[in-house]
């Protein structure tokens, strides 16, 4: 049965389709693509069937990985299919925890820092949303050694 890996931030637009894009390269890079479900979502519904953002989409191109996406807002039932829910900040966290303050979720709810390698503490993704290029490098560059990390780490569970 393969293993079910969500990435959420708030609009589905910036972090969560890249660490989604990320992580399919990794996964991809090492052929375990049989074994994984790999998607995202936001908390909000800002976004909801909207592409990435421009500036997140050029950046990604421009480090050789390419986003498929379209956005969707986090459900209770994502709480119950995935294995893996790595939220990109606090404020993300608090809201997934609240959606399954009722009912606990079925999969491990993580920050999705825990697993970067150059923190001793998690600490969030920042949104690169209302920053220049530069951030969203930054972005990238925090994405892409924390979901190799996060593959890892599922490998060795």
């Amino acid at each position: 049965m393969p293993t079910k890996v969500l990435f959420v931030c708030l609009g589905n637009i910036c972090r969560s389709p890249l660490a989604e894009a990320l992580f399919k390269k990794h996964v991809d890079e090492n052929g375990l693509n049989d074994e994984f479900i790999i998607d995202s979502c936001g908390t909000s519904n800002y976004h909801i069937g909207d592409p990435p953002d421009r500036r997140s989409y050029a950046n990604a191109y421009q480090n050789g990985v390419v986003i498929e996406h379209a956005g969707r807002q986090l459900t209770y039932d994502d709480l119950l299919n995935f294995d893996y829910i790595l939220a990109m900040d606090y404020s993300n966290l608090a809201d997934i925890q609240q959606l399954s303050k009722d009912d606990p979720a079925e999969g491990e709810i993580m920050l999705m820092r825990e697993f970067d390698p150059d923190l001793a503490s998690p600490q969030d993704v920042p949104d690169p949303y209302y920053g220049g290029d530069q951030g969203f490098q930054h972005v990238f560059e925090i994405l892409d050694r924390s979901t190799s990390s996060l593959l890892d780490r599922i490998r060795r569970d």
